[in-house]
């Protein structure tokens, strides 16, 4: 179960991230949460975090297929989304972003980091990616 859930995470992130390389500005534009509330686009920001997300997203694919061995990576991964998602925390804290971003970063922010942090703790990683579920 856990394998599927990364190979998903990992896909949404590398589909997010072509997305965001190949048409940086409509991908301001048009993804369902509210970017314009963070100020201006800036194509190339968004195609380096694109890339990001590409990375990122390939290396969650590729941690699913081996997880004891690729923990480091899985670890890697999960700091830039935890941090990611406590980057909107503190800016939806202090009113840099609207209140209505919890529910708009729900989905793709703060679940994912939720997920991936919870398995990044030793006990939660032995009892669902241990030797045993390989």
């Amino acid at each position: 179960m856990i394998k599927v859930v990364l190979r998903i995470v990992g896909a949404v992130m590398i589909a997010n991230g072509v997305w965001m390389v190949a048409r940086a500005i409509e991908w301001f534009f048009h993804i369902p949460a509210d970017m314009t509330a963070t100020g201006e686009p800036n194509g190339h920001l968004i195609r380096d975090v694109g890339f990001a997300y590409i990375v990122f997203g390939a290396a969650l694919s590729w941690c699913s297929f081996e997880l004891q061995s690729r923990r480091p990576v899985f670890l890697m991964v999960t700091f830039f989304m935890v941090a990611h998602a406590l980057g909107h925390l503190v800016e939806i804290l202090i009113g840099a972003l609207p209140a209505s971003h919890w529910w708009i970063d729900f989905p793709l922010v703060f679940l994912p980091g939720l997920i991936l942090g919870a398995l990044a703790i030793p006990s939660v990683w032995e009892r669902f990616c241990g030797r045993n579920q390989e």
